[in-house]
């Protein structure tokens, strides 16, 4: 099964809150992602591209498995910090 997630990743949850409201004022995932993504996907949009089960975190993969397809996660914790994902495919 492939996934595929696009994400942002900050140190704090608070951060990833303050992102979210951003989007709901219009703002685009990867406008944001660019702009303060901590991870290196972060130049690309946040774009993770595509990957399969078991290559992803535990946490970081049970969220892209609950998502649908479009739509963007609350923040997840993981050992990295805080992220927002949204499911591409």
């Amino acid at each position: 099964m492939q996934l595929g997630a696009k994400h942002i990743l900050v140190d704090q949850e608070f951060e990833a809150n303050d992102l979210l409201k951003k989007m709901e004022s219009g703002e685009s995932f990867e406008k944001l992602a660019q702009e303060y993504s901590k991870c290196p996907s972060g130049k690309n949009g946040g774009d993770l591209g595509l990957f399969s089960k078991g290559m992803m975190v535990k946490p970081f993969e049970e969220a892209v498995l609950d998502l649908e397809v479009g739509k963007t996660s609350a923040p997840v914790q993981t050992q990295f910090g805080y992220h927002l994902i949204h499911r591409t495919a």
